[in-house]
């Protein structure tokens, strides 16, 4: 039989990382775009999208912030547009559905379930920092909750259910799993479903690839055969995880979100970069990576031409 082909997604910047980190993290419209773009070009068939505040590179989930680079990102490429729900831990799932209601995008991702999300260790690697905000907002990650109540999860899939949006359903433990095999027995969301493994953030499941098997059997286990799932490794676990997650069958995702790497102590130049070496990856250990509407096709997506933006 044929291998199926494997689903790159980049998230291109995300809520973690600042300015400070790497000079190659994007926050105005313009390198958000730019970066985007390009990493659709290296090969990634989903591109999983935060905004920031274009001034000082803090976390926004403003929709005037997302509205001035998705349209442009359109425009240039035919890659699926994924926002994430999840890009602030501090405000009211209302708040952080607000986008995704606006764009009406063909994705956007779905946390799973609260926990204790923590970077605050990030903070002792730097001696200064270019804005003010940034030291405070990583030395206090130690006092956050991400919150993801049952009865958030069923607002957002309440509210987000009219756009025919497909979920990228974000599991950081197995817990997540039961979680979501929960929300499905009472409805909210219907197979095929599309689930991130999520490795290596603290405060959720390790990086290992024990933890990856028994993740996937845990879901084969609830879903059978109506799931996909990819798999996101955290830091310097990316590449090795991905790489992992491909021979198993299943897709991938990078990006500076997730890792500011290319290898164990080079920052990566951009999210292209990340995106080619796995793209490179994935075809030398002999699978073929999926085009934007190869990716539409496996997940059920209701295509670009559905969008708000």
């Amino acid at each position: 039989m044929a291998r199926q082909k494997t689903i790159i997604t980049c998230a291109v910047t995300g809520a973690i990382h600042t300015p400070t980190m790497s000079d190659a993290l994007p926050y105005t419209a313009d390198d958000i775009t730019d970066q985007a773009v390009a990493a659709a070009e290296a090969g990634a068939s989903i591109l999983h999208l935060h905004a920031r505040n274009p001034q000082n590179g803090a976390v926004s989930i403003a929709p005037d912030d997302f509205g001035a680079f998705l349209p442009r990102i359109k425009q240039a490429t035919d890659a699926v547009v994924n926002i994430s729900t999840g890009g602030s831990i501090k405000h009211s799932i209302d708040e952080r559905i607000a986008p995704a209601l606006r764009f009406s995008p063909e994705m956007c991702s779905m946390n799973m379930g609260s926990m204790n999300f923590s970077f605050h260790p990030l903070a002792k690697r730097y001696d200064s920092f270019k804005f003010d905000w940034e030291k405070a907002y990583i030395e206090n990650s130690d006092t956050y909750i991400f919150r993801n109540t049952f009865a958030d999860i069923e607002n957002a899939a309440g509210q987000l259910a009219p756009h025919g949006i497909k979920f990228e359903h974000e599991c950081y433990d197995v817990g997540h799993l039961y979680n979501l095999k929960f929300c499905m027995d009472i409805g909210l969301f219907k197979a095929p479903i599309f689930i991130q493994f999520i490795f290596g953030i603290l405060g959720g499941i390790g990086p290992e690839v024990d933890n990856l098997v028994f993740m996937k059997r845990t879901a084969d286990r609830l879903f059978g055969d109506t799931y996909r799932w990819s798999v996101l490794g955290a830091g310097g676990a990316q590449m090795a995880l991905a790489t992992t997650a491909s021979q198993m069958g299943g897709n991938v995702r990078v990006g500076l979100e997730d890792s500011l790497f290319i290898t164990r102590g080079k920052l990566a130049a951009s999210n292209a970069q990340q995106v080619a070496k796995i793209k490179r990856i994935v075809e030398d250990l002999g699978s073929e990576v999926a085009s934007p509407d190869e990716a539409r096709e496996m997940l059920n997506l209701k295509g670009g031409d559905q969008v708000g933006f």
